[in-house]
């Protein structure tokens, strides 16, 4: 595959923890997190630069917690260390297909990642180097998509592509409504006026404001990361206009 065939030279994934868990009910699943390397591979091998941002909800979900009682700050930080996990685990695969792989913690935890600077994170994505952005933004009450738009935004990704369990934007959930319509192309404004489950409020208003493209797809079907980068029109596309 040569650089031709891709339509954009920078992206950011988005990827929930949920995402790793396959059809179990906690935990990673090996053979999920080894195949979403293997598209990675093949995204690198096309000669894009691919920074990834993982959730923890797999682990713990900082919301979640504070709702049975924890204090939300405390709750968001074990989720902050739970997308850390889940980043080690990431970087452990990819570099099992003999990729170079960096994660990136925004709150420091040095014995086992870097921290977060952006300028290093530029030239880890210029070395071609998978970086994988941990911990959130590094403050409580700060999702993970907020996160993804951040650091898409502060590497100046091409595109944010956000992995979800259904293929795309739906006028419902269209796994409790089967008459629930897919949506091929919004406005971040449709998004918001809409209520669209999509990502939280915060990450569509800053994709929005610095002209940032989101695209939403299905990760659960095999090659349509790719298929995304390669410029095919698969999922839902989010944009200005």
């Amino acid at each position: 595959m040569t650089q031709a065939k891709a339509r954009y030279s920078r992206i950011l994934v988005k990827l929930s923890g949920e995402a790793l868990m396959g059809n179990g009910d906690y935990g990673i699943e090996p053979a999920v997190i080894r195949r979403i390397a293997g598209e990675l591979q093949d995204i690198r091998q096309m000669e894009v630069q691919v920074a990834v941002v993982i959730g923890g909800g797999n682990i713990f979900r900082g919301a979640g917690l504070a709702r049975a009682g924890m204090d939300r700050v405390a709750a968001d930080h074990m989720g902050m260390l739970a997308t850390v996990m889940n980043a080690l685990a990431m970087q452990d695969a990819l570099e099992s297909l003999g990729l170079h792989a960096r994660v990136m913690s925004a709150i420091r935890i040095n014995e086992v990642c870097e921290d977060y600077i952006r300028r290093r994170a530029m030239r880890h994505l210029e070395k071609g180097r998978v970086t994988i952005f941990a911990a959130g933004t590094g403050n409580p009450f700060f999702t993970t998509d907020t996160a993804a738009a951040l650091r898409a935004i502060e590497i100046n990704a091409d595109v944010l592509l956000k992995a979800t369990k259904v293929n795309g934007v739906y006028s419902d959930d269209p796994l409790r409504n089967p008459a629930a319509v897919r949506y091929p192309r919004l406005t971040f404004d449709r998004v918001l006026s809409e209520k669209l489950n999509v990502m939280d409020a915060t990450a569509i208003v800053m994709c929005r404001d610095n002209r940032l493209p989101l695209r939403v797809f299905n990760l659960n079907n095999p090659g349509d990361l790719t298929r995304i980068v390669r410029g095919e029109d698969v999922g839902t596309a989010v944009t200005l206009e």
